[in-house]
């Protein structure tokens, strides 16, 4: 099997992530509903609005009041928002530096301009990097494009923007449902499942073959 191309998710698969946080925040702030409106399997609403850029931030944060009591302040509100994230180790940098010798790789991440702002500033600072576009080939992430995971139209835009060929291209998610949408498109995919790491996928910027035996 020849991969040239391999497709990074970013959240729970390059940078680590935790949703439990940003509810048990918005639950410290008096949202005592939010897990119901809000988990990894189920956005909807103004998250979904929110990564495809159909919503500015201050919207959001708008929007998000009427769950809460009238003293939480804006920055009240997006730190609970981005307590979300948790960072991006230096063995999945080392690991992506490293593919990228042997691979085009590229980032298609479901994700939002609050988030955004935060973690590209941190990899500037934790690696040297001074986007996400210097640690991969290409980048397509949702909130600049107006469109998300699993929908076909954001596959079919990297797949022409790149012109690169579905046969030769790896996808790897941690969704379940991202990942059976992308094979139904047609391409290899690869979920990474709770417990396992991207890392271990690869020995020395390769896939390793256990993993290409799985495709």
């Amino acid at each position: 099997m020849n991969i040239q191309n391999i497709i990074f998710d970013f959240g729970g698969v390059i940078i680590d992530i935790d949703f439990q946080k940003t509810i048990r925040a918005f639950v410290d702030l008096g949202a005592d509903q939010f897990g119901n409106t809000y988990s990894k399997a189920t956005q909807s609403g103004i998250f979904d609005q929110l990564d495809k850029g159909s919503i500015s931030e201050q919207d959001f944060v708008e929007d998000l009041k009427q769950f809460l009591p009238d003293h939480i302040s804006d920055d009240h509100i997006i730190d609970a928002w981005n307590e979300i994230i948790i960072g991006i180790p230096p063995a999945r940098i080392e690991m992506l530096e490293a593919a990228k010798k042997n691979y085009s790789t590229i980032l298609l991440s479901n994700t939002n301009i609050i988030h955004y702002k935060l973690y590209t500033p941190q990899l500037a600072e934790t690696y040297g990097y001074k986007s996400l576009e210097e640690l991969f080939d290409a980048v397509f992430l949702s909130f600049k494009l107006g469109m998300r995971k699993p929908d076909r139209d954001i596959f079919d835009y990297v797949f022409s923007s790149r012109k690169i060929p579905k046969e030769s291209t790896l996808f790897i998610d941690d969704s379940k449902h991202i990942v059976d949408a992308a094979k139904k498109y047609g391409i290899k995919a690869f979920w990474l499942k709770d417990g396992m790491d991207v890392c271990d996928l690869f020995e020395d910027g390769l896939l390793k073959a256990a993993v290409i035996e799985q495709l």
